[in-house]
């Protein structure tokens, strides 16, 4: 499985510059590709091909005068940015021939120095080392000082620096885990729980553990407020603004940092203390477009789900989605009887059929854990609701007298 393992970055003023470089002859070359490609589509004609593109873009391109500084790089950067043009091209064919799954992608477009996010992408083919002092060789930068939180597991097959929008620099390496050691690093368990998640609290669990929401957006919203207020008062194009923007920048890092590293630890021990995970397939997409808008995105619901997905699949975990029409919220879990919708407001209910009294929340972590398939009896067989029994106004065929039937 590959994963990524980020560190921070310390780089000093001269490696900031030589980054800059870096980041910016990446970025010529692939709005270069772009135009290129677009000419070939505005005159009808097939698109230069990958050899082509480097051979024009980069071999030659470095001999003009317009484009000598592009050697002032590595090679390999370059030749990255070519690979994520046909990349792009290539997400953008398959989603409109429908071949991409998730939301419709659009051409590739040009990138600029603006952005709140910059890149580049080093090879093994870069020769780029980590050295004994623990230090980030990087090709016509040096070495890099970098803040090692932990060990990699196994040597990289890439590394990718990052400058976000707060100004901070990060390497990604790239990884390929060991199947085998990471079965060996998790706990053996037969434990399977089922998480409803929500909004007052961030998730109920089956067994009836509630994790309360941080709110982290919310706790830092005063701040927020006050560092974007400075913002818009700035004039643009001063580097007054440029600093007020940074600030704010910096200040929605520490929100995204805070709830990453609680998904994170949240999920990571779930998935250690139960052999199986089941949740709900929420529409995040549309819940967004509520008034609760604000809360649904401070929460980060879809980061977690991931989360749990891919540490599942790397641990060797079953991790289970049930269906979002499924009516968790309205089956009484103990006796299977469907109690119909029930507005927001309502937390606990009253079964009609058996008289349990529920947590609504509670009930639903229940449900998703049994029409996961994931409960089991006193003697481990798994089992799932009982089919619950069609009102009389609903069976049979309607229009259909009983008496003309065959028996």
């Amino acid at each position: 499985m590959r994963l990524r393992y980020a560190f921070r970055l310390d780089p000093t003023s001269g490696q900031r510059i030589a980054l800059a470089r870096a980041f910016g002859c990446a970025r010529v070359v692939y709005n270069d590709a772009v135009a290129a490609r677009e000419r070939a589509r505005a005159a009808g004609e097939a698109f230069p091909t990958a050899a082509v593109l480097s051979r024009t873009l980069v071999t030659e391109a470095k001999k003009t005068r317009e484009r000598h500084w592009l050697g002032g790089v590595s090679a390999v950067v370059l030749q990255q940015a070519l690979r994520d043009v046909e990349t792009a091209y290539r997400n953008f064919f398959a989603s409109l021939k429908g071949q991409r799954k998730g939301p419709k992608l659009g051409a590739p477009r040009f990138k600029s120095r603006k952005d709140a996010r910059q890149s580049v992408r080093f090879t093994a083919n870069a020769r780029w080392s980590i050295p004994a002092a623990g230090r980030l060789n990087l090709p016509k930068i040096g070495e890099v000082r970098v803040r090692w939180s932990r060990a990699l597991p196994v040597v990289p097959s890439s590394v990718t620096v990052i400058k976000d929008a707060a100004g901070r620099y990060f390497a990604s390496f790239a990884i390929d885990t060991d199947p085998a050691a990471d079965a060996a690093r998790m706990p053996a368990s037969d434990q399977a729980v089922g998480i409803d998640l929500g909004l007052t609290h961030f998730a109920v669990l089956s067994d009836g553990t509630k994790i309360d929401s941080p709110r982290f957006l919310r706790r830092a919203e005063k701040k927020l407020k006050k560092a974007q207020r400075e913002l818009s008062r700035k004039q643009k194009g001063s580097k007054n603004r440029e600093k007020a923007r940074v600030k704010v920048a910096r200040a929605h890092a520490r929100v995204a940092d805070a709830r990453r590293e609680f998904h994170h630890q949240l999920s990571t021990r779930l998935i250690c203390e139960n052999q199986a995970v089941a949740v709900e397939a929420l529409a995040v997409g549309g819940l967004a477009r509520t008034r609760l808008a604000k809360s649904i995105h401070d929460a980060g619901w879809s980061q977690f789900v991931h989360m749990l997905a891919y540490k599942a699949q790397r641990y060797g975990r079953t991790f289970v989605k049930v269906g979002r029409f499924e009516p968790t919220s309205q089956v009484c879990s103990t006796c299977g009887h469907h109690d119909g919708p029930k507005p927001l407001d309502v937390r606990e209910w009253t079964c009609t059929a058996c008289g349990t009294t529920h947590d609504r929340d509670h009930n639903a972590a229940i449900n998703i854990k049994q029409a996961a398939g994931l409960a089991v009896t006193a003697c481990r067989a798994p089992i799932r609701p009982e089919h619950i029994p069609a009102q009389r106004e609903e069976a049979g065929s309607h229009g259909i007298r009983t008496g003309s039937r065959a028996a």
